[in-house]
Formats: structure tokens, sequence, C-alpha cells
């Protein structure tokens, strides 16, 4: 558990401290929710400096308790009920209301409508979105599937996709960007809609990455052709994206 977490119990409950052996054990939580592979013992106890005693009490313990599970070789992994928790997260905080105070600010700023795509069934698809007062703005609802290669979004995900994600894309059944787009969304940190996927409407989106570094999500912004300008629009869609990591990261987002 991080520090603002147990100063929010501590406030809470003035006068009641934390139970340090269950933070402890919750620092291997932390660890593998950092690694994309399965630990050793011993593997363990290096990262974490502890004992291998030590840290096999704290392993055993965790996998009695369900959130630890080993494998056929005997590593420790986190195991399914990770996903349900992740779920009951979501459902009670929903995706929306994590991200909304962010895209939010990217309209104060930008003036146009803001919007988070993720993958689904292999096609970016719309997860939240926050309207602009323009009386002229583009249209696009919440559950909008998008291309990958003529959308900003699509063209995004493709670029910083995993390996094994990419795969996955590359063998399905709908088109990606040519590479050189591909390349200039990487050098560039963002990409450009082709402007071809829907008539009088342009967009831009930079990537979310999540706390292994994968790219999880792209924050867009998604304008009428007549007033997209690049320049102005650039700075402040990436730098959303880097506050949309920043909570997927578990870090409070910045009141600047």
């Amino acid at each position: 558990m991080n520090t603002v977490s147990s100063n929010r119990i501590r406030k809470l409950e003035a006068g009641v401290r934390p139970l340090s052996t269950v933070l402890k054990a919750l620092e291997i939580i932390e660890l593998f929710s950092n690694r994309s592979r399965p630990m050793r013992l011993s593997d363990v106890a290096k990262e974490m400096g502890l004992s291998r005693g030590t840290a096999f009490q704290r392993l055993v313990t965790l996998v009695s308790a369900g959130l630890l599970e080993q494998d056929e070789d005997g590593r420790y992994r986190l195991s399914m009920y990770a996903v349900r928790l992740a779920a009951a997260a979501l459902e009670q905080a929903n995706l929306g209301m994590r991200v909304e105070p962010a895209l939010a600010r990217l309209v104060s700023q930008a003036r146009e409508t803001a919007s988070l795509a993720v993958l689904d069934r292999g096609l970016p698809c719309i997860v939240a979105r926050v309207e602009s007062d323009s009386l002229l703005r583009a249209d696009q609802k919440l559950g909008t599937m998008l291309s990958l290669d003529g959308s900003a979004s699509g063209r995004v995900l493709v670029a910083f996709a995993d390996e094994v994600t990419l795969d996955r894309l590359r063998q399905g059944e709908f088109p990606l960007p040519p590479e050189d787009v591909l390349e200039a969304a990487r050098r560039n940190g963002y990409a450009v809609s082709s402007g071809y996927t829907q008539n009088g409407v342009r967009g831009i989106a930079a990537p979310v990455f999540d706390s292994l570094g994968r790219c999880h999500a792209t924050v867009s912004l998604v304008t009428p052709e007549m007033r997209f300008n690049l320049d102005l629009l650039k700075a402040p869609v990436v730098n959303a994206a880097a506050d949309i990591t920043r909570i997927f990261h578990g870090e409070p987002l910045s009141d600047d």
C-alpha cells in the first residue's frame, strides 16, 4: 500500500495504526503488479531485500489468501482473483469517472471534444467522452467503434502496441495503418487521423500507458476540419495523455 493510502487511513481513524504485517505483504503484490512474468522465490527475496525465509512466509500468506498462485515450475504469479478485484474497482469507480477530470481539463484548454478509446474486439472503442460547448462539434457517442487505419486513436493503438497485441492485430480482419504512418506516430508521440473515415472531421490522439509500459488507451481530440490546427492541439492532447497515464499508475491528478 502506498503512503497516500496510509495517510488517508490515519486521517479517517486518528490514533489507529495500520497493520505493518499486512502492508509488508501487500508490497509484494505491488512488486508482481509491475512484472509481466512469474517470479521465483529467490527473485522476490532479492527484489524486496528480504531473506528467503521472510519472503517465503509472505508468499505463502498471499497464496493462502488467493492473491498469488504458483505455476507448474514453482514460480509465483498473480492469481485470477486480481481480475475480480480489478473488475470490482472499475464497477465501483468506473473508467469514465477516473479520467473525466483530465478529459474535462483538455476540453477547457482546447475547446474541442475529448475522448478516451481502448481496443475492443480488434477496434478502438470510445469508452469515455467530454463534449465541448461549441455549437459545431464532432458527434461520436460512447461505444462508437473507430477504424485502425484511418482514425487517430487506431493509428496510436497500433503504433504503440506491445508485440502480443500487434501480432493479434496483424492476424485480424481489419486493415492496419501504413508503416510510415506508424513510424511518424512513434516519433511524434501522437497521430492524426486520415480525414477520410469521417467527412469534415479531423482527430489527433496520443497514447496512454499502463504500469507495465503498454499502450492501454488513447486520448483524442476530434474537431470539425475547418477548425483543426495541429500546432494548437498537439501539446494539450499529449499532456492529457500523460495525466491519464499517471492515473492508471495510481498517482493523483495534479491541480496545475
